[in-house]
């Protein structure tokens, strides 16, 4: 059950960056911004893990941070990597 809901979670991420930088700024396709950001969730879960962040209780805050930390980094790199947000460059 737990995969599933940081599945879940990684939707709510991607989505999340997707409307944060909307239009021109952002030319990623909202498939690919949802796939990072789930991978960036899965990724960052078992990094968290890695470096002997524990579970707790409650909300585990900093291994979120890291899983937000890493999704952003694919969608800047996906970004990249595509070539979609080029945009005119003005001299």
């Amino acid at each position: 059950m737990e995969i599933i809901g940081l599945i879940v979670a990684g939707l709510i991420i991607g989505l999340l960056g997707k409307f944060a930088a909307p239009g021109a700024r952002d030319n990623t396709p909202l498939w690919l911004t949802v796939l990072c950001g789930i991978g960036g969730v899965l990724i960052g879960y078992y990094v968290a893990g890695a470096l002997g962040v524990a579970s707790t209780d409650g909300v585990d805050w900093i291994r979120w941070i890291i899983s937000i930390i890493v999704a952003a980094v694919l969608v800047v790199a996906a970004s990249t990597l595509t070539g979609r947000n080029r945009g005119a460059v003005r001299r």
